[in-house]
């Protein structure tokens, strides 16, 4: 692993999967990031609740069955139990989910520079696509039809 100074940010996501919605087709897109070194993955695990509201986690083996053979051996223990019940809390019954914690690789040198600079991250945050396209629409000049 290089040294912390030399990182890009640190991101993580949950992606939940409605019941039997993973069939991995998403995953390849995942690998091209790793490999074109845009993200490096520090963690990742898989859940799942069952219909009773149980969250437990897949075992490794299972990752061939989703669709994420290529991650075997990514699994660092960075995502802790705790970790896994949080995203729990918030999966539909019967669905799965990946977790993941990654490196925006892409960014390090800028990171480096400004944490070398002085500088440091104060905010962070994603606007769903959903609610930039509203923010879009709500913005759209109205044009009032004019008579002459």
């Amino acid at each position: 692993m290089p040294e912390v100074d030399e990182m890009g940010p640190i991101d993580y996501l949950c992606v939940e999967f409605p019941a039997g919605s993973m069939d991995g087709t998403a995953f390849p897109l995942l690998v091209d990031l790793v490999d074109r070194h845009i993200i490096r993955i520090l963690d990742i695990a898989l859940i799942r609740k069952d219909a009773d509201g149980k969250v437990f986690a897949l075992e490794e083996s299972e990752f061939d069955i989703n669709g994420l053979d290529a991650f075997h051996g990514a699994a660092s223990g960075l995502l802790d139990g705790e970790d896994l019940r949080e995203a729990g809390e918030v999966l539909a019954p019967g669905a799965a989910a990946v977790l993941l914690i990654y490196e925006n690789t892409w960014a390090a040198p800028l990171a480096r520079r400004l944490r070398l600079n002085g500088a440091q991250l104060v905010a962070s945050g994603r606007i769903p696509v959903q609610a930039l396209l509203a923010a879009l629409d709500d913005t759209e000049p109205q044009y009032a039809a004019k008579e002459r």
